[in-house]
């Protein structure tokens, strides 16, 4: 039916906002791309995988899936991008983070294995539901929506109304001028990282809940199509990538409600295309005359 799909869409757009935004605030803050986003958000579900072996919870697993991601980014700030500032060294610290990223999953492959893992969740999960307007939804889904609006939402507050979102607007601006005012450019690109890393990692939990597995090759399919997100929302436009997000996934459910879902996987790509035809700063992206006036 029109509306399963329709709520399927948005759960799997909130996923892709929700992995989008980690590329946005690094890309805001730093005017350069984390190409090991992806496996950062692939590693999030072996994360959980391994705390919900230990006999952790979904919520315990969630906490640890954050902490570990939040170390995570900031290993990938240090080796990839603290000693690659300037403009001119822009291409190396993002070859550098794709090598990281290449690193981390030739790791999990090495360890898990590049075949299908079971979460280990009850399959009485995925089978409690309720029925909205005659269709039945699964709980978990909801669940899943439900965080990432939560989490979204939260960090567009976070970045509009808190001191720390000031100054991460202000190094996006001018990180010399940043400095003059007394701001730590260096703690807030840190922050940034974890902070883009552990909700990366969260995520992956998230998609791995939601399938009852996790996949050592997700992590490229995701990243891409969050990669896109950005590009259709606005660079760096935090708004947008949640609008982006959201549109992509519902437009992948409308491709399946019609019958051509063998093109789902495509549905982003002509989007983004439309789109930046359309309007090539994404949907509130500035353009570069705005910008320059």
């Amino acid at each position: 039916m029109l509306l399963d799909q329709v709520i399927n869409g948005l759960v799997s757009g909130g996923l892709y906002a929700l992995i989008a935004l980690g590329y946005t605030i690094v890309f805001g803050v730093l005017d350069k791309l984390n190409f090991a986003h992806g496996e950062v958000f692939m590693f999030g579900g072996y994360v959980g995988l391994v705390a919900i072996a230990l006999g952790a919870d979904l919520i315990t697993a969630a906490i640890v899936v954050a902490v570990v991601g939040a170390l995570l980014g900031l290993l990938v700030e240090l080796v990839s991008f603290r000693r690659f500032r300037s403009r001119d060294a822009q291409v190396t610290a993002a070859l550098s983070s794709l090598l990281v990223g290449l690193i981390l999953d030739e790791l999990v492959q090495k360890y898990w294995g590049s075949e299908p893992r079971s979460l280990g969740i009850s399959p009485a999960v995925y089978t409690a539901g309720t029925v909205i307007l005659g269709v039945r939804i699964a709980y978990v889904k909801l669940a899943i929506f439900a965080t990432a609006l939560v989490l979204m939402i939260g960090l567009v507050l976070a970045i509009d109304h808190t001191r720390f979102g000031r100054e991460m607007r202000a190094v996006s601006e001018s990180p010399d001028a940043a400095r003059l005012m007394g701001i730590d450019v260096t703690r807030v690109t840190q922050v940034t990282f974890a902070i883009a890393s552990a909700l990366a990692c969260v995520s992956g939990l998230m998609v791995a809940c939601k399938t009852g597995a996790v996949v050592s090759d997700i992590g490229l399919t995701y990243g891409l199509k969050a990669l896109a997100v950005m590009a259709i929302g606005g660079m760096g436009d935090v708004r947008g990538v949640v609008i982006g997000g959201l549109l992509v996934g519902v437009a992948e459910g409308l491709v399946y409600q019609v019958g051509l879902g063998r093109l789902a996987e495509i549905t982003v790509w002509v989007l983004m295309i439309a789109i930046l035809l359309l309007r090539p700063s994404g949907l509130l992206g500035r353009s570069e005359t705005a910008v320059r006036a």
